[in-house]
C-alpha cells in the first residue's frame, strides 16, 4: 500500500499485502557486508515456526501461508533460513540435568567445559545455518535452568542442590549459609558466560542474524484461577532481576519473550489483554536499556491454547498479535509442534483457522502497521501507542478500507488491501500513535499542521 501524489489524505493506490516481504527481498540482495536483518526494518512481520511440512508432502494440505504474508522457512520446517530455533540438543553442550535427574554435560554450567561447548556450538552453527549472509531469527531455546539463582524453584530446584553439592565437595567444614551463597555465585557467573558467550559466538558467525533466547525477557506474572484483582503487572522483584540481566541484552540482538495462553484463560478477556500486555511491555522496557539502538521484540505466542489443539478466539488473537504490534514489537513468532500435522484431520483444521481468522487479521494488521509506518515515520520505523494504556489499535477502519481475495488462476488465493486514508483519519493516527525508528535513523520532530503537535519522523 503506498501514497500517490494526491498527498497526506488522497486515495491510496492498491498494493498487494506482500509489499512487506517484497521489502524482505530487496534488503536480502545487499551487500556481503553486516547489515541490519530485515526483520528488524519492517513495520510487523508474523513469522512461523512451526513444522508443519507434512501437511502438504504426505497429505496435500497446502497451509498457503505466504498467501497472509507470514513468513516461514522452505517447507514449513523449524529450522531454516528465515527462523532457526536451537534446542537444548541442537548448540554445543548445553549443561543440564535430565527429568531423571541425571547429570548431562556436567548437569550444572560450573561444572562444564564452556571451551568443549564454544567448539561444538560453532559446528553446530555452521550446519544447522550454513548461509554466512543469514538474516533471520537465531533463536537458542534453553529452558533448563534460568540464570538467576532465585528463580530455580521446582523442578530447577536441583540446580541449586547440584551447585550446593559441588561446594560442599570443596568445602566440607562450611555452614549452610555459606555453602548456598558460594554456591549462587558459581552458578551465576558459570551460567552468564555460558549464556553471553553462546550469544557472542552466533554473532561473530552469522552476525547479520537476530540472536536472542526464547522466553527472555519474562515477568512471571501469570494467571491462575485464585487471582484475585489480576493486574497483569510485573511483579517488582522481578523488573529488578531482569535489570540484573543487563548483560544478556546486551549480548542480544533481538528479544523473544512468550505470550502464551494457557487454556484456564479461555474465555477471559481483560485478564488475558492484561497478561500479554505487561509481559510485551517489559520486554520493550528492557529493549529501551540497550544502546544505541533498541532491540527488537518479536514475542512468541501460539495459535492455540497450550497443550491443546483448541485455536485462540478472535478476540485472543487481538491480545496477543494485536496487541504486540501496537506496542512497537518487530513482530510475532507463531510457535507449533508435530501435533499441527499429525494426521490430515489436524493439517486441515489448521488451514481451516488460518484460512478464516489467522489469515485475514495477520492481513490487515499487517497492512495497518504498514499504513502507520508510510504516514508517521517516513518507512524509516514502526509505530507505537503513544499511550500506552489506551486500547488503540493498528487496525484498518472497515468503514474506509476493504480486504478482497480474489482466486489465483494458478491456484490459491491472492488478496488486495483498497482503501483511503482522509485527513481526519491521519490526525487520528498521529494522536494514538508515535515513531519508533528502525536501526541507522534517528528521529527528530516536526511542527504539523494542527497546534501544539510534534511528530517524530525518521530521518538519516
Amino acid at each position: 500500500i503506498h501514497k500517490n501524489s494526491e498527498g497526506e489524505g488522497g486515495m491510496l493506490q492498491e498494493r498487494p499485502v506482500l509489499l512487506v516481504l517484497v521489502l524482505f527481498g530487496l534488503l536480502r540482495l545487499t551487500s556481503g557486508l553486516p547489515v541490519a536483518s530485515p526483520f528488524s526494518q519492517a513495520p510487523f512481520l508474523t513469522v512461523w515456526n512451526a513444522p508443519t511440512e507434512n501437511c502438504l508432502s504426505q497429505y496435500a494440505v497446502d497451509l498457503d501461508l505466504g498467501m497472509f504474508s507470514i513468513v516461514q522457512n522452505q517447507n514449513e520446517t523449524f529450522i531454516g533460513e528465515n527462523v532457526t530455533i536451537f534446542y537444548a540438543d541442537k548448540l554445543g553442550l548445553y549443561p543440564r540435568y535430565s527429568a531423571q535427574g541425571e547429570a548431562i554435560n556436567g548437569g550444572v554450567p560450573q561444572n562444564s567445559s564452556l571451551d568443549g561447548h564454544l567448539r561444538l556450538a560453532s559446528e553446530d552453527i555452521r550446519y544447522y545455518i550454513p548461509d554466512r549472509d543469514f538474516q533471520g531469527l537465531a533463536v537458542v531455546d534453553w529452558e533448563s535452568w534460568r540464570p538467576v539463582w532465585e528463580r530455580n524453584w521446582d523442578s530447577k530446584q536441583v540446580y541449586k542442590e547440584g551447585s550446593k553439592a559441588l561446594v560442599r565437595a570443596r568445602h566440607p567444614d562450611w555452614n549452610p549459609a555459606q555453602v548456598e551463597a558460594a554456591a549462587r555465585v558459581d552458578f551465576e557467573q558459570s551460567g552468564r558466560k555460558f549464556m553471553e558467550e553462546t550469544q557472542k559466538l552466533g554473532q561473530k558467525m552469522r552476525p547479520s542474524g537476530l540472536w536472542g533466547f526464547y522466553g527472555f525477557p519474562n515477568c512471571y506474572n501469570y494467571y491462575n484461577d485464585r487471582s484475585v484483582n489480576y493486574t497483569g503487572k510485573c511483579p517488582d522483584v522481578e523488573l529488578t532481576r531482569n535489570d540484573e540481566l543487563f548483560w544478556l541484552w546486551n549480548a542480544s540482538s533481538a528479544l523473544y519473550p512468550d505470550i502464551y495462553l494457557s487454556l484456564d484463560l479461555r474465555g477471559l478477556g481483560k485478564e488475558v489483554l492484561l497478561y500479554a500486555h505487561h509481559r510485551i511491555l517489559e520486554a520493550m522496557r528492557v529493549a529501551d536499556q540497550v544502546t544505541p539502538w533498541q532491540l527488537p521484540v518479536f514475542p512468541y505466542a501460539r495459535i492455540v491454547y497450550t497443550y491443546t489443539l483448541e485455536f485462540l478466539s478472535k478476540e485472543h488473537l487481538v491480545y496477543t498479535l494485536g496487541e504486540s504490534a501496537a506496542l512497537g514489537s518487530a513482530g510475532v513468532v507463531l510457535w507449533g509442534n508435530h501435533a499441527f500435522d499429525k494426521s490430515k484431520a489436524t493439517c486441515e483444521a489448521v488451514k481451516s483457522y488460518i484460512d478464516e481468522t489467522l489469515g485475514p487479521y495477520v492481513v490487515n494488521v499487517t497492512s495497518a502497521a504498514t499504513l502507520c509506518s508510510q504516514t508517521l515515520c517516513s518507512s524509516q520505523g514502526r509505530c507505537q501507542r503513544s499511550d500506552l494504556k489506551s486500547g488503540a489499535y493498528l487496525h484498518l477502519d472497515p468503514a474506509a478500507w476493504k480486504i478482497l481475495s480474489e482466486k489465483n488462476p494458478a491456484g490459491g488465493t491472492n488478496y488486495r488491501v483498497l482503501g483511503q486514508m482522509d485527513a481526519q483519519s491521519v490526525l487520528q493516527m498521529k494522536s494514538d500513535f508515535h515513531c519508533r525508528c528502525y536501526p541507522g535513523w534517528g528521529g527528530r520532530n516536526y511542527p504539523i499542521s494542527f497546534p501544539g503537535r510534534l511528530v517524530l519522523l525518521c530521518c538519516t
